[in-house]
């Protein structure tokens, strides 16, 4: 008698789960990566080769924006001054020695597998419909850790200024938390292979860590790493490609 109540305690939870539609399971997975509307985020990224040896690191402080708006500034010495910005769909980069914006997509690359737009954007809920595939089982981010359960979501990418067109996601089954995601580009080809790192992985309150693993070339991995995020809406100039071309002072 005591198994089988069991059994109906998990088969309840297991429904409860299923039935959360995928627009609030993502919302919930975006509260992981971005904890406010508007956001200040200090963000350092290494490459490392396919032997394990280090290769470059780059930091960068990201201006994540309420409407699909993104400012980057490129902080390491080898690039200061350029910029990102991100509004909607449209990326631009301007350079500190040009007085035009330069028009790219956002699977420009910024550093190692780390393109423009896994750096610009950080909302899965706004980008992405799709469907819950089921319940399985995962590796936890602690390694040595027992798998735990988690809920597989496919999605399909919204809009074009996307850089992923599919995304096959996995998601703690209790918190929603983003454990790991494979990504796919318009040709469906998988591009790369995500896993997120969480500061406590017995109650996780926030993604510190972002591990792409290239699955196409080169095969290195790079670690996107969040060091610092604060609230913060920068002025509505700042997100105007003719008055960053300027070189205005943003502090």
């Amino acid at each position: 008698m005591k198994l089988f109540i069991q059994t109906l305690a998990t088969l309840a939870l297991a429904g409860a789960a299923h039935a959360q539609d995928v627009p609030t399971l993502l919302k919930a997975a975006d509260k992981f990566r971005m904890s406010a509307d508007n956001l200040q985020v200090e963000t350092q990224i290494n490459v490392v080769n396919a032997d394990g040896t280090p290769d470059k690191e780059r930091r960068y402080k990201v201006f994540a924006q309420a409407g699909r708006k993104s400012l980057v500034l490129m902080q390491s010495p080898a690039e200061r001054g350029q910029k990102v910005l991100m509004l909607g769909d449209d990326f631009w980069l301007l350079m500190p020695d040009s007085q035009r914006p330069l028009r790219i997509t956002p699977m420009q690359k910024l550093l190692g597998d780390a393109s423009t737009g896994d750096i610009a954007t950080m909302s899965w809920a706004d980008d992405y419909s799709g469907k819950l595939v089921g319940e399985e089982r995962c590796d936890a981010t602690t390694k040595g850790s027992p798998q735990v359960p988690c809920l597989h979501l496919s999605l399909a990418a919204t809009r074009k200024g996307v850089t992923y067109q599919r995304i096959e996601l996995w998601l703690g089954k209790v918190r929603f938390e983003p454990l790991k995601a494979d990504l796919y580009v318009l040709s469906d080809k998988l591009a790369k292979q995500a896993t997120f790192v969480l500061d406590k992985p017995t109650a996780p309150t926030m993604v510190t860590e972002m591990v792409l693993a290239d699955q196409v070339s080169n095969h290195k991995t790079t670690h996107v790493r969040y060091l610092n995020r604060k609230e913060r809406q920068v002025p509505q100039e700042w997100l105007n490609p003719m008055f960053l071309v300027r070189n205005p002072p943003l502090d």
